[in-house]
């Protein structure tokens, strides 16, 4: 019997112990696994043999690659995997497959435009296509919105001024010692004071111990 899934993108999970499929949406890949029923055949001990490691092997690579029964590879991927199975398992196999598709074919949606079956959260019921061909408006809307949000955000931080004061870096000559005297009162090498003498002429402030005037070489009163 050729297997014709009602979509590739679903994964043969069965065992020789059962049948149960997971059959995943073509946009978000969440996965719909159907309920597991039971092999009467191999329950009463009728299955050829056990398969072992050489069915695990091959359910792992085939799980991870997500392969489904293809109309053209069924026949093949059957006979790959399935092989060593009685003819009454692959028979209940056949049955347990169409009986969950119809049981995962009613949590998902053919899209009519471009014919993939996706979940509810992937279907655009208002619009009656898949959220890739008709986005949600209000979903679209509001992560607009937000995008639009995060840019003016970012736009006032970078025209903000986060510092207002001012920066002035100057260093004090001891005019004593002419060694850097720090910023106090007093210098931190000779221990000459530090206090401007101002000019009674132009009012520029001049070094303590300076005779004339910087700016405009009046005579200073010390």
């Amino acid at each position: 019997m050729t297997l014709q899934p009602f979509t590739d993108n679903f994964t043969d999970n069965s065992s020789e112990a059962g049948f149960q499929f997971t059959f995943n949406c073509a946009l978000c890949g969440e996965g719909y696994q159907t309920k597991f029923i039971s092999s009467k055949s191999y329950r009463k001990g009728k299955t050829a043999k056990t398969i072992g490691g050489i069915f695990g092997a091959a359910a792992q690579m085939l799980g991870k690659y997500n392969v489904g029964y293809g109309v053209e590879k069924a026949t093949d991927v059957l006979g790959g995997k399935f092989g060593e199975m009685s003819p009454e398992w692959r028979k209940e196999h056949d049955v347990a497959f169409e009986t969950s598709q119809i049981e995962a074919k009613a949590h998902f949606y053919r899209c009519p435009k471009c014919t993939n079956w996706v979940c509810e959260n992937c279907w655009n019921e208002q619009e009656g296509l898949c959220v890739e061909c008709a986005p949600r408006e209000a979903v679209e809307v509001a992560a607009a919105r937000a995008k639009k949000k995060a840019e003016d955000i970012v736009g006032k931080a970078a025209a903000t001024q986060v510092f207002t004061g001012e920066i002035e870096a100057r260093q004090t000559i001891c005019p004593i010692c002419g060694k850097p005297a720090g910023t106090g009162k007093f210098c931190v090498n000779c221990g000459a004071p530090l206090e401007f003498i101002v000019c009674s002429k132009c009012g520029a402030k001049n070094p303590a111990g300076t005779r004339f005037c910087g700016n405009c070489g009046e005579k200073l009163i010390n």
